[in-house]
């Protein structure tokens, strides 16, 4: 339920948030194109023009002015207590008004149903219902960031929604004004994703989360609102058959499908949001709704310009066509948290993309190299490297220039060497592994060119992140065979490499696959590092986690990782 019901109200109220100007262009069009002449922002409904807003603050009752018409309505008393004052705005589904509730002497916010009178009695009926299920979705949360329902006031048989009355003004009207920065947009998303994670604790999609429906108070109160559309577990769809409900711009693909939504399809609008906070445009808006839906199901927007780094990643996974793809609350929450940080911090936030293609290492995958099994199936991932310093080559170590990887790699003698099948695998990767199977060395490299799912996160420490977190889940039904296995565990720290930004992943786990019922602790060392061009380099290096193997393996990796060479950074 939205306050101001998709309109700017309360302009004059203050807010915590900076505002850029509108970043110009169109959506799915690259920066840089030219634009459409007398069109500052074409395909931008935030920074379209519009008339200023001269609402009077929402805490107090404006004086009636001689020369301004008195709404209708206006004065009108509601369920013998709620005093209508003004409107604050309208949408799809009704009017809200500001009201004095005079029994308690508080003002508040009264969602008023609008239904046109010529629908039939059944329509009529599921509109109300549908606001009837907005109150009773909305009084279930309790979360700073959800609108607080008061009453549901019945009239002539109308439900009149009663609700906290938040000072300030939605996001989308903020975005006529200009765009927000990443820390800014990151903040917002945080209090939404709040909003949206105990919602659907409680059984709950939103199904309209868009910039409209977020609010922004005073001393950087967000509040996400309207569930008047909310889909409540358990309850009857109210949609008919072949229609479906929300803003085509803001809905989720498999929602377009007319598949059955879950939170994931809450998780893709919110990507959207931030997308159009940071951008200024809104990536599917097209000029027909059928047009939208099409750039919905099938347009890949452009990169986003202004929002880099975590946030970016965010973005990028979040808008993932794939539900079963996108990452989870937790994941993002991670990564917006660090998008939200000041500059001078340094604290790193994961986020890994569940069930995406063999970018992602899972537990299964970490074991088979332990193992020595250096198959590309099983460990088909970009690979980066990190090198803080620079060591002398140790006494009988060789260098080995690999074309297919586009680097220079050291291994001790004697190292066995493995390449993959070009008839039957594309990947790009070299391994070393010594004679007896308890260390290996390999090298990976996923190209930006071949990466048509843009799987490669911005930075270096987000994909030693990613690999950790996917690593590190147990719940995953294709590790449901080691489920007693301990659970793996990653320690990740960021470093440099040639004066660029680098990460390393010390993991420890179990090997219980080769010989289950001799289980070997094993560790391994990876250093990962992102190229200019946007190339991802991985250095593996898996060795015993105990016994005397295992300074010999910590050794070899140190070696390994400060005499790599990449031909072109």
């Amino acid at each position: 339920m939205s306050n101001s019901g998709g309109a700017p109200y309360g302009s004059n109220e203050p807010t915590s948030f900076g505002l850029q100007p509108p970043q110009p262009g169109v959506p799915g069009q690259q920066p840089g194109a030219q634009q459409p002449v007398g069109v500052p922002y074409p395909g931008n409904p935030y920074a379209a023009p519009h008339a200023p807003t001269h609402a009077a603050p929402t805490q107090v009752v404006p004086e009636q002015q001689h020369q301004v018409p008195q709404e209708p309505g206006t004065g009108r008393l509601i369920a013998g207590r709620y005093r209508l004052l003004g409107k604050l705005g309208h949408g799809g589904m009704g009017t809200v008004w500001r009201a004095k509730d005079e029994t308690v002497d508080r003002e508040v916010a009264i969602k008023e149903p609008r239904v046109p009178d010529h629908l039939p009695e059944r329509e009529r009926a599921n509109a109300f219902e549908r606001m009837r299920r907005e109150a009773r979705a909305a009084a279930r949360l309790d979360h700073p960031a959800v609108v607080n329902v008061h009453d549901v006031a019945v009239v002539d048989g109308q439900p009149w929604i009663v609700m906290e009355l938040v000072q300030g003004r939605s996001l989308g009207a903020a975005l006529h004004e200009g765009t927000l920065g990443v820390r800014e947009a990151a903040k917002i998303g945080l209090d939404v994703l709040g909003a949206l994670e105990a919602a659907h604790a409680a059984g709950i999609l939103h199904r309209d989360v868009k910039p409209d429906n977020v609010l922004l108070g005073p001393h950087g109160r967000v509040v996400l609102t309207d569930f008047g559309i909310a889909q409540i577990e358990g309850e009857t769809n109210l949609t008919d058959t072949g229609g479906f409900v929300g803003s085509p711009e803001f809905i989720a693909p498999e929602r377009v499908l007319g598949q059955r939504p879950g939170p994931a399809s809450d998780l893709w609008s919110l990507g959207v949001v931030l997308y159009a906070a940071t951008e200024g445009i809104s990536p599917f808006r097209r000029t027909n709704t059928p047009a939208t839906l099409q750039s919905v199901l099938n347009a890949t927007p452009a990169a986003p310009n202004a929002a880099g780094g975590p946030l970016a990643d965010a973005i990028n996974a979040l808008l993932n066509k794939d539900p079963a793809r996108r990452p989870n609350a937790a994941q993002v929450r991670r990564l917006l948290e660090k998008a939200a940080q000041p500059p001078q911090e340094t604290k790193v936030v994961q986020l890994a993309s569940p069930g995406g293609r063999s970018v992602r290492i899972g537990r299964k995958g970490w074991i088979g190299i332990a193992a020595g099994l250096v198959v590309a199936t099983a460990v088909t991932a970009f690979l980066g490297m990190g090198n803080p310093f620079a060591g002398p080559l140790p006494d009988g170590w060789k260098t080995h220039k690999e074309k297919d990887v586009a680097a220079t790699l050291a291994v001790p003698p004697d190292y066995v060497r493995g390449v993959p099948d070009r008839a039957t695998d594309k990947t790009h990767w070299v391994t070393y592994t010594d004679p007896s199977y308890s260390v290996s060395i390999g090298l990976y490299l996923y190209k930006k060119s071949e990466d048509s799912l843009n799987e490669i996160a911005g930075t270096a420490s987000s994909e030693a992140y990613q690999d950790a977190d996917a690593m590190e889940k147990t719940d995953d039904s294709s590790f449901s065979d080691m489920a007693e296995s301990p659970t793996p565990k990653a320690d990740t720290t960021e470093t440099s490499f040639k004066e660029g930004e680098a990460a390393e992943n010390v993991v420890t786990y179990v090997d219980d696959q080769t010989d289950s019922d001799t289980p070997r602790p094993r560790e391994a060392r990876i250093f990962y590092y992102k190229t200019k061009s946007g190339d991802l380099y991985k250095l593996w290096i898996d060795y015993p986690g105990k016994g005397d193997f295992t300074e010999r393996g910590r050794e070899v990796a140190k070696a390994a990782i400060e005499n790599l060479d990449i031909d072109k950074l």
